[in-house]
C-alpha cells in the first residue's frame, strides 16, 4: 500500500549519507569490481520512497555513490534523511546543507528513533516504524512545506504492518552500483542479548511480510539489475521459525523459475545448526553465506550477555553442520567483555585458525542506547561519551590492553597465508556441498560473461601483479583455476583483498575498533 492520494503535489529529495571507511562495507573490494561504489540499497529510505503519495515526485541520492547537487536541492521542496549511529556527523552535514537552500529536512531510522537529542538541527523528527507518524509527516508537507519555527517530533504509535508494506523504490536507486542486493522479510527479533537494540527498536515478536510480498520484491530487484547476491537484512532470518519454514519452498521455485542466476545470504542465530530441515531447504533455495552472532567462544562471556542459545549445539560442531549444508558462516565477534582476560585475544586466535571462519568481523564491545548493556553500564558509571575513543565501554581490563589485544588479532587474523588458508578450506569442503545446477542462458550470455573477465582481470592486475601478497594469492588461483573453479576464485579473491587491507589500517590505529564508534568519523571522504 501506499500513503493515501493528495491533490497537493510535492517533490522529495530522499539522500542517504556516506559511509566512512568500515569493517563491514568491503569498500576495498570496489576496484577490483565492474562499477561497484556502494555496499546494500538502504531499505529505510527506499520504502519511504514507495510509500509516499503515487503522484508525489520523488528523487533518491546515496551520497557513497554520488552527492546531492545544488540541482537537487534546488529541484527539491522537502529533503528526508535516513541512517545509522555511524553515519550522525554525514546526516546532520546533509540537514546543514538542505538548509542552506531553506528547505525543511524530516529525518527518520534506527539512529534517531534510538537518540533523538542527536539531532537538534532537523525541522521533522520521524521516530519509530513506517505507521501513523509517517502520514502525519505527509500531511504535515502537504500543506506546507517551509520549515517550521521549531522542531516537531513524530513518533509512531500504530506501525504500518509489514504485510501492507509496498515494494522498496528499487527502480530510484542503482542498484547495478552495489556489492550487493538487499531485501527484507521480517523485523523484531525474540531475543534478549544484552548489547542489541534491536528489541527495543522493534520488538521481540517478528513482523513478517508475506511469501508472495518477497517473491514480488525478488522480481523487482531482478528488473532492476541485481545478479549476484541479495541479502535479506532481517536481524535474524529464524526469528519465526515457522515462517521461515513457510518462505523456504516459495525462494526455492523463485529459484527454479529464474535459474538460480542468484545467490542468496541472511543473518541466523547458531541455534539454527539444530534445524537440519530449514537448513536443507535453504541449501535448495541456494544460500550460500548466514552471518551468525557467535560474538564469543568463552560459554561464560555467552552466558553473562544472555545469549545462552549459541551453547544449544557446540560452537565449531554447528559451524560445521553449517558448512555441510554447502553455507559460509561469516561471524559476528566482540572484544572487551566483562568476561575477558589477557589471554582472550590468544583464545580467539585459536578459535579463528579451528573454525576456519574466513570472515569474522571482530568489534570492541559498543553500549548502544535502548540496550540492557547500555542501562546496567549507566548505573555503573562505565560509559565514557569521549568520542576521540574507540568504545564508549570503560573495560575490566586496560584501555590500552583491549585495543592492543584487538589491533593484534585484526592483523594474525588476516595475515594473507592465514586468510587464503581458510579459504581454500571453504573451497574444498564447503562451497562444494552447495547445490549444482546447470548453466542457465543467462549466466552463458556474453553480458555475464564479460563482467566477470573484467572482474577477474582487475584482480589479477591489482592483486596477482600489483599487490605485495601475490604469491599467496597465486598459489591460491592456481589451484582453483586447474578446477575449473572460476566462482570460487573471484568470490574469495573479492572478500579477501578488502579483509587484508582493512586489517592492515586497523593494526596501526587508522580504523575504528568498534562499527559503532564516532571516532576519525571527522575524517569521512565527501562523495566526489
Amino acid at each position: 500500500m501506499r500513503a493515501e492520494r493528495i491533490e497537493t503535489v510535492r517533490r522529495i529529495l530522499c539522500v542517504f549519507p556516506r559511509y566512512t571507511s568500515a569493517f563491514g562495507t568491503f569498500e576495498y573490494s570496489y576496484p577490483l569490481t565492474d562499477g561497484v561504489q556502494a555496499f546494500m540499497p538502504p531499505q529505510g529510505l527506499l520504502l519511504i520512497a514507495a510509500y509516499l503519495p503515487e503522484n508525489w515526485q520523488v528523487r533518491f541520492v546515496d551520497e557513497n555513490i554520488r552527492p546531492a547537487t545544488q540541482e537537487d536541492f534546488e529541484w527539491a521542496e522537502a529533503v528526508f534523511v535516513s541512517g545509522m549511529h555511524i553515519q550522525r556527523q554525514q546526516m546532520n552535514d546533509i540537514c546543514r546543507r538542505a538548509h542552506a537552500f531553506d528547505l525543511a529536512v524530516a529525518i527518520g531510522g534506527p539512529s534517531v528513533s534510538a537518540c533523538p537529542d542527536y539531532y537538534p538541527s532537523f525541522d521533522y523528527l520521524h521516530v519509530g516504524e513506517l505507521g501513523d507518524a509517517t502520514d502525519e509527516l505527509i500531511a504535515r508537507l502537504a500543506r506546507d512545506t517551509s520549515r517550521p519555527e521549531r522542531q516537531v517530533v513524530l513518533e509512531t504509535t500504530n506501525r504500518v504492518p509489514m504485510t501492507e508494506f509496498p515494494i522498496p523504490a528499487y527502480e530510484l536507486a542503482e542498484v547495478k552500483r552495489y556489492f550487493l542486493g538487499s531485501i527484507q522479510y521480517s523485523s523484531g527479533c525474540p531475543y534478549q542479548c544484552e548489547f542489541c537494540d534491536i528489541p527495543g527498536l522493534y520488538g521481540r515478536n517478528p513482523r513478517l511480510k508475506t511469501p508472495q510480498q518477497i517473491i514480488a520484491e525478488l522480481d523487482r530487484l531482478r528488473e532492476c539489475g541485481v545478479t549476484d547476491t541479495i541479502y535479506f537484512v532481517d536481524d535474524n532470518f529464524i526469528g519465526n521459525r515457522k515462517a521461515a519454514v513457510e518462505l523456504l519452498p516459495h525462494l526455492i521455485e523463485w529459484q527454479k523459475r529464474t535459474g538460480y542466476v542468484v545467490r542468496l545470504a541472511c543473518e541466523a542465530t547458531l541455534n539454527i545448526a539444530k534445524r537440519p530441515e530449514i537448513l536443507e531447504k535453504m541449501r535448495e533455495a541456494f544460500f550460500v553465506t548466514i552471518f551468525c552472532g557467535i560474538e564469543t567462544p568463552d560459554p561464560d562471556a555467552l552466558k553473562a550477555m544472555h545469549k545462552d542459545h549459541n551453547m544449544m549445539v557446540p560452537i565449531l560442531e554447528g559451524v560445521r553442520t553449517i558448512n555441510s549444508y554447502g553455507m559460509e558462516v561469516v561471524s559476528g565477534i566482540i572484544m572487551g567483555l566483562d568476561t575477558d582476560k589477557p589471554e582472550t585475544g590468544e583464545a580467539l586466535l585459536a578459535f579463528i585458525d579451528e573454525s576456519k571462519i574466513p570472515l569474522l568481523t571482530i568489534n570492541l564491545l559498543q553500549a548502544l542506547p535502548k540496550t540492557p548493556l547500555w542501562d546496567r553500564l549507566e548505573r555503573e558509571n562505565r560509559l565514557n561519551h569521549d568520542e576521540s575513543r574507540d568504545s564508549n565501554v570503560e573495560f575490566l581490563l586496560p584501555y590500552d590492553q583491549v585495543i592492543g589485544s584487538w589491533r593484534k588479532c585484526m592483523e594474525i587474523a588476516y595475515q594473507p597465508e592465514k586468510l587464503y588458508a581458510r579459504y581454500q578450506y571453504q573451497c574444498d569442503f564447503t562451497y562444494a556441498n552447495q547445490l549444482k545446477m546447470p548453466v542457465s542462458p543467462e549466466q552463458k550470455s556474453w553480458a555475464n560473461i564479460k563482467r566477470g573477465l573484467i572482474i577477474l582481470r582487475n584482480i589479477i592486475w591489482k592483486v596477482g601483479v600489483l599487490g605485495d601478497y601475490r604469491k599467496v594469492f597465486w598459489k591460491f588461483a592456481l589451484g582453483r583455476l586447474r578446477r575449473g573453479d572460476i566462482e570460487g576464485l573471484i568470490s574469495s579473491a573479492l572478500i579477501a583483498h578488502h579483509l587484508i587491507m582493512f586489517a592492515r589500517a586497523a593494526s596501526v590505529g587508522q580504523q575504528n575498533a568498534s562499527n559503532y564508534s564516532m571516532r576519525l568519523r571527522e575524517a569521512s571522504v565527501p562523495a566526489e
